[in-house]
């Protein structure tokens, strides 16, 4: 018996520009909380925060993205 594949969707050009921001958003964040959170901490909460800001409009996101995990970094670690 021979299983046929679904083929998943490609991603579009601007998911993949969203998340080349977001871990642009991560280098930048990872840097500027180095002293104070390890790089695994930065992209878990960037991504929490990417999941978290799902339904926004694909152009704010990245923006909102990095600031909502900024914020939630200084309350975590000051």
């Amino acid at each position: 018996m021979t299983r046929s594949r679904i083929p998943s969707p490609s991603p579009s050009v601007d998911d993949l520009r969203i998340d080349l921001a977001v871990d642009l958003a991560v280098d930048r964040l990872a840097e500027e909380f180095d002293d104070r959170a390890e790089t695994q901490t930065v992209v878990d909460v960037v991504r929490t925060c990417r999941n978290d800001l799902s339904g926004v409009p694909a152009t704010a996101l990245p923006e909102l993205v990095e600031r909502l995990a900024r914020h939630r970094l200084l309350v975590a670690v000051g």
